[in-house]
């Protein structure tokens, strides 16, 4: 280990990364909301149509918050006292198998970065078009606090952004074997979307009330790990298709992406129903069938309300909130949520070339993944285990 960048350096070079992100993020955006001129009579009128109809929204949804603050401005720390910046899983995949700006030097790794950071900024607008359209499906209005895209310029604008992001993104890429893998991570997400969708249909809903239990959790987890997985993997195999790493490390991160995503998608489902996590959205979602509770619970549900179709809307939120097995059943998933995560970590952990780039790692992912750890503390101290 070198003095240059030891492990009391590692969040400098995080939030150098973060910066050199939000840079080049901006910069994409300049680039796309430059109205070219076109000239002639109806130039101006074609101008602010377009630029109302297009480049704000697209402003507007790569402006917006992507998950928790991750690292709060800082003086005098790279990034400075301006926004809060988001590490990337993208530039710990660099870090990890090019390694840190003390190692860093050969025209190689210099051509790997540049691949890197379009790879980067494609990864953070496929993640705005997903929110973008995530809210149009699930009827949310709002969004870390923010009136969600649709709501501020109306579902046609909010779609037609969205959709406009992916194509964005993609070109941006560049890189064929980095294209390759966001194409199928689009793919991926969508494909959950539609079976997350599918579980408010009265077939689907159908289905798995008569299913056993071990037929739910498959489709559950085979549903978060698209829908969910898929914002852990994206970035990451992203990362390794552009630095070309060898395969079987490549397994070993995808599988640990998707217990991420399952952790993840497990903290979701729970929090729903536990209101020191929870907060304002408490309670929300009882509409569907994609909430893992709901599905653990399912069992115990008296035959005539599953056959009639009464657990819906505000039956099966009584029917959850009042379940004696509820807190059981909390306690149970939120442990499985922490396992997930443990063992997501420990996976990574193994294909760290150093102990700088574990730390870099685990800063990066710790902005929700403390949060599972302090849900799994709060159901336990909830039911007195």
């Amino acid at each position: 280990m070198t003095a240059t960048v030891g492990l009391t350096g590692v969040e400098a070079v995080v939030r150098s990364d973060a910066a050199l992100l939000e840079d080049d993020l901006a910069e994409f955006l300049g680039s796309l909301t430059v109205v070219p001129a076109l000239g002639g009579p109806g130039a101006s009128v074609y101008d602010g149509a377009l630029r109302h109809s297009l480049y704000e929204p697209v402003a507007d949804a790569v402006g917006s918050k992507v998950g928790q603050e991750a690292l709060p401005p800082a003086a005098g720390a790279p990034g400075g006292t301006r926004a809060p910046l988001r590490p990337s899983m993208v530039y710990w995949a660099y870090r990890n198998y090019r390694g840190f700006p003390d190692e860093v030097g050969d025209e190689a790794s210099s051509a790997d970065l540049a691949v890197i950071r379009r790879a980067a900024v494609a990864v953070r607008i496929l993640l705005k078009a997903a929110v973008a359209l995530d809210d149009i499906q699930d009827g949310s209005d709002v969004r870390y606090g923010e009136a969600s895209l649709h709501v501020t310029h109306g579902v046609p604008l909010a779609l037609n952004t969205g959709s406009w992001l992916i194509t964005a993104a993609l070109r941006h890429a560049a890189d064929p074997t980095v294209v390759d893998s966001l194409v199928q991570a689009v793919g991926n997400g969508f494909t959950g979307q539609a079976v997350d969708m599918a579980t408010r249909s009265a077939r689907t809903r159908a289905e798995l009330v008569d299913a056993p239990h071990d037929v739910r959790v498959d489709f559950w987890a085979s549903m978060a790990a698209l829908k969910t997985g898929t914002l852990f993997w994206m970035p990451l195999d992203a990362a390794i298709a552009a630095l070309r790493v060898v395969e079987d490390e490549r397994r070993t991160l995808d599988d640990a992406m998707r217990k991420l995503g399952l952790a993840s998608q497990l903290f979701n489902d729970l929090t729903d129903v536990v209101p020191e996590l929870g907060g304002a959205n408490t309670h929300e979602d009882f509409d569907g069938l994609s909430n893992r509770v709901f599905l653990e619970l399912l069992d115990s549900a008296p035959p005539a309300q599953r056959a009639s179709g009464e657990l819906d809307g505000d039956r099966m939120k009584s029917f959850v909130l009042g379940h004696p097995k509820l807190e059981h059943t909390l306690l149970a998933l939120a442990a499985e949520a922490a396992e997930l995560k443990r063992a997501a970590k420990e996976a990574v952990h193994r294909v760290c070339r150093s102990d700088r780039s574990a730390a870099y790692f685990d800063l990066t992912i710790e902005r929700k993944g403390h949060l599972i750890d302090r849900l799994h503390q709060t159901v336990r101290q909830r039911s007195g285990a």
